[in-house]
């Protein structure tokens, strides 16, 4: 294909996939999954989040903005996942510079969050108990703790039940980082510097 032709692909698909949000039907069912699929066992997950970096070529006048403290140019781009290793919503632009929990505080995903306009599922009663409990994505240490928003439990000395919490959430987390890996297996352009504007990339 030539240049200008997949050029047009890929913004018209960045544009579909922009505009593209999940439902609350969507939630609930992949809430389902994440409790049934693969043993993950985590009631209320609506979606596993982490973000990933992307080596790019430096952009004009942009200072250090995405300069990496591992000496990279590069852009971050933060993503849900379901259970069946897709994307549900995806955000991408921000700088290499900031922490995770910063990109995602900054982020277009963590303010409708933050404001509650992603029309996330109502609490809902766990499992075989009384008890109702709100929706939540799960993420890493470097997030930080909210109503929607579960992340593990710190330190060292930890109860078994943490420790059971922790392997559980763990479990059901990594299912964003096999859906960044699949990614990038596939298309091999995300191994190697992308030669374009942030814009673009």
């Amino acid at each position: 294909m030539g240049f200008s032709t997949v050029q047009e692909i890929v913004t018209k698909t960045s544009q579909c996939v922009d505009t593209n949000r999940p439902t609350n039907e969507t939630w609930k069912s992949i809430a389902d999954d994440f409790n049934t699929l693969c043993t993950r066992n985590f009631p209320n997950c609506i979606g596993a989040l982490d973000g990933k970096h992307f080596n790019i070529q430096s952009p004009p006048n942009s200072g250090s903005l995405y300069f990496n403290y591992k000496k990279n140019i590069l852009i971050c781009a933060y993503g849900v996942s379901c259970a069946n290793y897709n994307f549900t919503t995806v955000n991408v632009g921000s700088y290499g510079k900031n922490s995770d929990g910063g990109i995602f505080a900054n982020s277009s995903l963590g303010k409708e969050l933050q404001r509650n306009n992603l029309t996330l599922p109502e609490a809902s009663y766990l499992p075989g108990s009384s008890t109702t409990a709100p929706n939540v994505l799960v993420g890493d240490e470097a997030l930080p703790l909210k109503i929607y928003l579960m992340r593990p439990y710190s330190g060292t000395n930890l109860s078994i039940v943490k420790r059971i919490f922790n392997f559980r959430l763990s479990r059901a987390r990594r299912v964003v980082d096999n859906t960044f890996g699949q990614l990038t297996s596939k298309f091999r352009i995300y191994k190697r510097r992308i030669k374009a504007l942030p814009k673009k990339c």
